[in-house]
């Protein structure tokens, strides 16, 4: 039977609790399996069918550290996320959590993590402090990347409070995940995609592969029309960008969280098999409903077999 690998599935260290934002308003039911990096984890692997995750700490990972403590406490966690893919080598592997506060810490964070501990890429969260990663002073990371040849994984934060109070704020109280996984997790990262391929940063790193989950946070359905707005419809001074073009070459997406059969063929019409790879969003997710739904599909046999697998292998060159 063909392996599953699952690459968006989420973890809590046990060595530095404090980084959990919400913790407390967190199901118990959440809690326990984001906490349980062994036993449980394992045990609904094999009941979906699942052959390995690839483990990312919870948001927002090291990027809640002060610059001054970003190297030890960002290695701390990476330490201990390494000593928990060393538990079950042919089970785990995993993106280190890097201190984006602190750009050039979080480069060579990246590389030592690579370099040490063979993880397979980084995944970031969010926003930092009102800023997305598009902006310069955060390039080194995605440079180091690139010359390490691992992804980069643009995963959800809360929104900017500014947004949240423009936006969510009438209806957060009554719909606790409008803000978040309902509707402000899609809209955040979707723009900060968006905002990547405008700022110009593949044109310097022609190289640099970037994730996101959730199906491309509803990009694909929206790639032809944001395509033709910001293509076709420039000022005759401005910079020529496809967006269309750049954003096929340089980004992946997952399935996590997002088990939708109109969705995923939209994903492939716009983007082909290649670019598509799949994830569960454990434990806010469940695994068994992942692996029931991706086996449920028409794919025909080779993409079913590049999204469960050969596409993640590569990409992240597992052995």
């Amino acid at each position: 039977m063909s392996p599953i690998i699952a690459i968006e599935e989420h973890y809590i260290t046990h060595e530095i609790p404090t980084l959990v934002e919400n913790y407390a308003a967190m199901p118990e039911f959440t809690r326990k399996r984001l906490h349980d990096h062994f036993e449980l984890r394992l045990k609904e692997m094999d009941e979906a069918g699942i052959d390995i995750q690839i483990l990312s700490h919870n948001h927002p990972g090291a990027q809640i550290f002060s610059p001054e403590t970003a190297l030890e406490q960002s290695a701390l966690l990476n330490d201990e996320l390494a000593k928990i893919v060393s538990k079950h080598p042919d089970r785990f592997a995993a993106f280190a959590s890097l201190p984006m506060q602190a750009p050039e810490i979080a480069a060579d964070e990246l590389e030592r993590c690579v370099k040490t501990h063979r993880m397979k890429g980084a995944m970031l969260h969010g926003m930092l402090k009102g800023e997305f990663f598009d902006l310069p002073k955060f390039w080194p990371v995605f440079a180091r990347a690139e010359a390490l040849d691992v992804p980069v994984y643009l995963h959800p934060g809360v929104p900017d409070k500014r947004v949240t109070d423009a936006y969510y704020q009438d209806y957060a109280d009554e719909f606790k995940v409008f803000k978040t996984a309902g509707w402000g997790f899609g809209v955040e990262m979707s723009t900060a995609a968006v905002r990547m391929v405008l700022s110009g940063i593949f044109d310097t790193h022609p190289n640099l592969k970037i994730i996101l989950g959730h199906l491309g946070e509803g990009i694909p359905f929206l790639l032809d029309r944001t395509h033709e707005g910001i293509t076709t419809r420039q000022s005759p001074n401005s910079r020529q960008v496809s967006f269309r073009d750049t954003f096929c070459k340089h980004f992946y997406i997952t399935t996590s969280g997002n088990f939708s059969d109109s969705a995923l063929l939209c994903s492939l019409m716009e983007m082909g098999a290649d670019r598509i790879l799949f994830a569960v969003d454990w434990p806010y997710n469940n695994n068994k409903d992942g692996t029931d739904w991706i086996k449920s599909t028409k794919l025909s046999p080779d993409d079913y077999e590049k999204i469960t697998h050969l596409n993640a292998e590569k990409l992240l060159n597992l052995k």
